[in-house]
């Protein structure tokens, strides 16, 4: 099973079904890479075709974890209640654009100023921006607080939940294979009459 370490984070490519493999990770594993085993990894973080793709994955990972190093965010306490419950955690990524931890769930807030920014196709009223998916509107409104990985996570994204509003702020439509959403949609046209 191959393994590496980025900083304090382990990963592993572990087998799946039909030779099929996943990325796995573990955090602050204390026994040297060639002694972990399986049941040392707990969290999924998503598929990988193949061991050049692990090794391509690693490499990312570790240019983000260096961008990560030279952005200015800090971890800071702020009492307050976000729409997902009482904030038990932030980090500033910039003046007006804090994003807020809860024991379920979190996101972004951004100041009225920072907000206004924000494209109005996707703008939300009260600027918070949750952290599955509107994150993702923040990295593309201040790509410069956000490392290259991040501002590839989010430019998918946001393809796939808003692909309309992409096709407008970017001018071009979506290729088939950009937007899951967008591919959906055709499928449904193409298949409606069955």
């Amino acid at each position: 099973m191959p393994v590496a370490r980025v900083g304090d984070l382990f990963f592993a490519m572990v087998p799946a079904q039909d030779n099929q493999y996943f990325l796995a990770s573990a955090w602050r594993v204390l026994r040297p890479l060639a002694d972990l085993k399986r049941d040392d990894f707990y969290s999924h973080n998503g598929s990988v075709e193949d061991e050049a793709a692990f090794r391509n994955r690693m490499f990312e990972q570790a240019a983000h974890c260096r961008e990560l190093q030279a952005l200015a965010r800090r971890s800071v306490r702020i009492n307050c209640n976000t729409p997902w419950g009482a904030s038990q955690g932030a980090t500033v990524y910039a003046d007006g654009i804090v994003s807020h931890t809860t024991a379920g769930h979190g996101g972004f807030k951004l100041s009225v100023a920072r907000n206004a920014t924000v494209h109005a196709m996707l703008r939300a009223d009260g600027g918070w921006y949750e952290e599955d998916a509107a994150w993702a509107i923040v990295a593309l409104t201040f790509p410069d607080l956000f490392t290259s990985y991040e501002r590839k996570c989010a430019d998918k994204k946001l393809r796939d939940s808003w692909p309309d509003a992409c096709e407008a702020i970017h001018g071009r439509s979506l290729l088939p294979g950009e937007s899951h959403e967008k591919d959906g949609q055709a499928f449904a046209r193409v298949h409606a009459g069955d």
